[in-house]
This record gives structure tokens, sequence and C-alpha cells, in this order.
């Protein structure tokens, strides 16, 4: 029986009791993508640009995609950033199926915006909480831009 493409990353695989290790990292695509640490020769870039940018809004620009304003920005735009996070999901599971039935124990998952201070680290941030309930992965989460993420100092409520 031969599947389709779709349906062969829709359906559930198996899964070995193996873990593999699933790094995700935000970036800025003005300083480069993350170097591949993995040894499969890179892994998943997502281009998070296509969502809103909270850098447009002043009162936003200087907040990080990890704090509470924020979150209550892409809170107005769930349906944009729940599907980015189920397509981002369904290629990285069926991937790291594969992986583990391979014998392959890491994976890298890029997201990356313009500055890698807002949408790249949210969505980075929210991958990471989405797949840490999968039992065979260790999750390692890694903001690459953070030495460059323009922010409030702490006593304004900022980092």
């Amino acid at each position: 029986m031969t599947l389709s493409f779709v349906t062969m990353l829709t359906m559930k695989m198996p899964i070995a009791d193996k873990k593999i290790t699933l790094t995700i990292y935000s970036f800025s695509y003005k300083r480069g993508l993350p170097p591949d640490t993995s040894g499969n020769g890179g892994g998943f870039v997502f281009d998070c640009r296509a969502l809103p940018n909270p850098f447009w809004d002043e009162r936003l620009r200087y907040y990080v995609g990890n704090q509470p304003p924020i979150e209550a920005f892409f809170a107005s735009y769930s349906n944009e950033v729940e599907t980015l996070l189920a397509v981002c999901e369904t290629w990285v599971r069926f991937t790291c199926e594969v992986y583990l039935k391979d014998g392959r124990t890491a994976l890298q998952v890029a997201f990356g915006c313009t500055g890698g201070q807002h949408r790249s680290v949210y969505m980075a941030e929210q991958f990471a909480k989405r797949m840490a309930h999968i039992p065979h992965f260790e999750i390692r989460l890694e903001h690459k831009a953070k030495a460059f993420w323009r922010c409030q100092p702490a006593e304004s409520g900022g980092v």
C-alpha cells in the first residue's frame, strides 16, 4: 500500500523508547542562521516574519517575546500562531519519528525573525512548551540573539 505524503505526515508512527534531543533556537535573520550542532547537517528553520511584529508598537518595542506584554500581543493573533505551531509540530514530529528509527539522537529547530527579539523568541518558547509534553523529547532552548536584545531596565518591568 502506498501512502500519500500528506497521510504520512499526519499519521501516528510508533516511536521507540529512545530519546531525541530537540534543540530549539530563536535567532535574528540580520545576524545569520544558528550553526548546526546536531551533527545532522542542519535542521528546520521556520520564518516568523509573516507574523505581526510587536516592534512597530512603541509600547512593546523594548520587551522580549517571553514577557507578558508580548505574549498578550500574540494572544490577539492566536489563529496565526496556532497555524504556524501546528505546521512546525507536524514536520518535527514526523522527522523525529524517522530519526529515532534511524538511530539519530538530535534535531535542531530554529525560529527566525528580523531582530530575534519578539516573534522568534515567542514562537521558540511556545514551541518548546508544546513539545515538552512528549516523553521521548529532551528539549533545549536557546535564544541566539539575546546579547543584542534592546530591553527595558528591570525597574521598568522589563528584562
